[in-house]
Parts: C-alpha cells; structure tokens; sequence
C-alpha cells in the first residue's frame, strides 16, 4: 500500500469511527466494513439506504446495520449458504454410490451363495471328490471376505457421514439463529423484533416511540373451520397488508403465531394510534380467497394495543410489550375490532 492510501485509508476511517459512535453503531468488522465503504462514497446505493434509514429511525440500529450489510456486501454469507448446500450434495452423492456399490456386493453374493448351495447340493447327490468340494468351499470363503470388505466400508462411511452430519446441521442451527425473517410471512421474526427493541430503548435518537401489536381475531375458529392451508393463506396477506403502511421508518415483525408487532420511531402515541386505526380498518376491508378450494374470507378483523415507550421510566422492553398487550387484551374483551387505548 502506498503512501497516499494509507493516508486516504486513514482518514476514512476517521470519518467513519464518528459516525459509528453517533449513531451507536456496535463496532463489530462487518460494521466497519459497512461504514468504511459508506464515508468512501464508492456505492451510491448502499449511501442511499444508509442515508433513508438514518432519516427514517434517526439512527441505524445494528439490526439494521445487518440488513444493510447482507444487502450490499454479504458475499461471504452467499458463500457459507452455497457450500453447505455443495456439501449436502456432496455427501448425499457419496452415500448414495457407496450404498449402491454395497447393494451390488449383496448381489453378487446372493448369486454366489445360490450357486455354492446348489453345487454343495452336488456333493451329497452327485458324489463330489474332496478336492471340488474344498474349491466349492474356498470360492464361499472369498465371496464372503469381499462383501465383508464392502460393508465394513459401507459402515465406515456411514460414521463419517454421520459426524458430518452433525457439523452440518450445528452450521445450519447457526445460519437459522442468525436468519433475521419468518418464513411464512417474509416479515422480520420475533429474534429481530427483540434486537430491534433493545436498539430503540438504547438510542434516544428513535424517542419518542411507539410499540403497536397486532392480533387475528377468532384466528383458531378459522384454522378449524377453513384448515392450516387457508389459515396461512390469511396470514400472508394479513402481512403483505401490513407492511404496505409500513411508511416513515415503521418496522413490521411477526411476533409469533397470529400476532404482529410495529415499531413506529419518533412518534407520539396519538400519532402511533392513528397509524393502528388506519391499518385495522384496511384488513377489515380484506377478501383472502383459496382459489384451489373455491372459498372465501370477507371478514378478517385484528384487534390492537399501543403503547408508548416511557422516557421518564426508561422502562424496559418488557414492561413496554406488557403495556402494550394489556391494551391489546382490553380491545379482545370489549368486543375485539378495535384499537386500545381509546384515550
């Protein structure tokens, strides 16, 4: 490295440090990375969304920070995705010969075996000398030692494949840990939510804020009634709903179940109410079709609890998400359809 890019590495990295800092941005490598490249202007893009998110939530949280990354920059975690999938491959591939190899063995001694019998079967009919009858015997002798040969190969395999196995779905358990969205949905799961939450009460720049959970009415009665299959088809449009009023930074996650969660950064309750009426009455407003199965749902309805987090308190997040489903479960008891706190 010359001399004029050390000094150029240098002071981008003292730009960078800062903004880390001011934005409380952990300074994990990836971050460095993420903002290193971000204080160099050299992908217009990846400024674009850092630029967004910081002005949508005044901060850029480290879940955010990972999206960010895993968007722009994450060739490794392409290559870490691809090579356990090679390595699957792989050994699926390699048990599958040896297995077959083992069946041809088995085979082949089966046949051997049925021949030897008929011959040994010679020497009491045919009166077979001793000399043919030890050859009969030695070819058992050696067709045995290879099929015992194969299989102790087989078995081997087996082992390795088993520990490998093992260190394979250990990655898998860690890729699936580290997955920041639900399946079903596509929304930002409940291990990000719980991230996500912790950065908001730890960054003044997001107060004031708003938690808003969202729950299917009567969501069991329908599971019952229509089956999973529909069940599910009801959640993903209740979710793709959802996030088309995700505007001004508002973050969508699948709490668990039937149940949804909003962040809503610097924004005062009555704000974050209206955002909740406003979503509450476009799912009212749904038709969820199975078009396999011919039926319908015209009536979804969700009930609602918003809370707003308390400064004064610097409460913590449970006490913030217990406020919330307290108000959630006030609007179930008062006839469900409804967002809480009325006042």
């Amino acid at each position: 490295m010359s001399d004029d890019q050390f000094q150029q590495s240098t002071s981008f990295l003292k730009k960078a440090v800062p903004l880390m800092m001011k934005y409380k941005v952990p300074t994990t490598p990836t971050n460095y990375a993420l903002w290193y490249t971000y204080v160099a202007n050299t992908d217009a893009k990846l400024n674009a969304d850092v630029d967004a998110t910081v002005d949508e939530h005044g901060t850029c949280s480290p879940l955010q920070s990972d999206m960010l990354y895993q968007k722009h920059m994450a060739d490794k975690h392409s290559r870490d995705i691809n090579a356990l999938k090679q390595s699957l491959e792989s050994m699926m591939t390699e048990m599958t010969h040896s297995m077959s190899d083992t069946i041809q063995d088995t085979d082949a001694f089966h046949s051997v075996l049925d021949n030897t019998f008929e011959q040994l079967s010679r020497v009491e009919n045919e009166g077979l000398s001793i000399d043919e009858t030890i050859a009969v015997v030695r070819n058992v002798v050696k067709d045995s030692q290879a099929l015992t040969q194969s299989t102790r190969y087989f078995k081997h395999q087996l082992n390795d494949a088993q520990q490998e196995i093992a260190q394979l779905k250990q990655n898998l358990a860690e890729m699936t840990e580290q997955a920041t969205h639900d399946g079903l949905t596509g929304l930002l799961n409940r291990a990000a939510f719980e991230r996500e939450l912790t950065a908001y009460i730890d960054s003044p720049q997001t107060w004031p804020f708003c938690l808003i959970l969202i729950d299917l009415d009567h969501f069991k009665k329908l599971n019952d009634t229509y089956g999973h299959v529909l069940g599910d088809i009801a959640l993903k449009q209740v979710a793709k709903r959802i996030l088309d009023y995700c505007r001004d930074g508002v973050q969508a996650f699948r709490y668990g179940g039937e149940e949804f969660a909003l962040l809503v950064p610097q924004k005062k309750l009555s704000t974050a109410k209206r955002t909740a009426e406003t979503l509450r009455a476009a799912i009212d407003r749904m038709v969820i079709k199975d078009r396999r199965r011919g039926r319908t749902l015209d009536h979804i309805t969700v009930s609602i609890g918003v809370a707003e987090y308390d400064e004064e308190k610097t409460e913590s997040s449970a006490d913030l998400i217990y406020r919330a489903d307290q108000h959630l479960y006030q609007a179930k008891n008062l006839g469900r359809n409804r967002v809480m706190p009325i006042n």
